[in-house]
């Protein structure tokens, strides 16, 4: 049986929210500020942890940049703010997704379904394309899910590595952002393809010489991204 943690200061929330994942199948556990929930998803082996933004004690950006740290585990932040910037800061922290209240029940569980098989798909499984690429400097060691920079290993989150080395199994091919967040992510209509914007940016600060002027993934304006071999 899988495990979510929920992270949740409002009791009435968190309630719907165990109930409709026990539901489904889920065992659940719940805290009800930061603090304690830092605690509890470092020394829990959990499957997924649901992330309220808005937190007594720690807020949820903090736990969360606490929790990369330390942990793969997918995070899908909770909250009740709308605007694009707390989505990008969130994202940026490291967190999966972003769902924002109200949400319907249906989406809850669709995307702690979508995002634990993700998890799963990219730990447990090995590509079958080639087992090291190699651009210039960059080097991408696929079966060992290792990144090399001029010979210097630069550590990605699991979702980092996929979209990079997706990227780099379909050389001087363009995706568009719907396209990456469907492979990637696994969720088609769910969700906010602007995800892959992020993790982009991300990818970039950690790989390229010089992020602004990229060499290794290059925009192709009003349509995507690609890999240059």
């Amino acid at each position: 049986m899988k495990r979510v943690l929920i992270i949740e200061d409002d009791e009435r929330i968190a309630e719907v929210e165990r109930d409709y994942l026990e539901a489904n199948e889920f065992e659940v556990e719940t805290v009800i500020d930061g603090r304690s929930g830092l605690t509890a998803a470092l020394n829990g082996n959990f499957d997924l942890i649901l992330l309220d933004v808005m937190l007594p004690g720690l807020d949820g950006f903090k736990v969360c940049k606490q929790l990369r740290a330390e942990l793969e585990t997918p995070i899908l932040l909770v909250s009740a703010k709308r605007e694009d910037i707390d989505k990008i800061r969130g994202l940026g922290l490291g967190a999966d997704d972003y769902i924002v209240k109200p949400f319907s029940p249906s989406e809850l569980i669709a995307r702690v379904k979508a995002h634990i098989a993700r998890y799963e798909r990219l730990t447990g499984s090995k590509a079958t394309v080639e087992n090291v690429i190699r651009a210039g400097g960059l080097e991408i060691n696929v079966d060992a899910r290792r990144v090399f920079v001029d010979g210097r290993e630069i550590k990605l989150t699991n979702l980092e590595f996929e979209l990079l080395n997706f990227l780099a199994q379909h050389p001087n091919v363009v995706f568009n952002r719907e396209v990456l967040f469907e492979r990637i992510w696994g969720l088609e209509a769910l969700g906010d393809s602007a995800t892959v914007t992020v993790h982009v940016n991300r990818l970039r600060d950690k790989i390229e010489p010089d992020p602004n002027r990229p060499k290794y993934i290059e925009t192709v304006w009003g349509a995507g991204y690609r890999f240059n071999s």
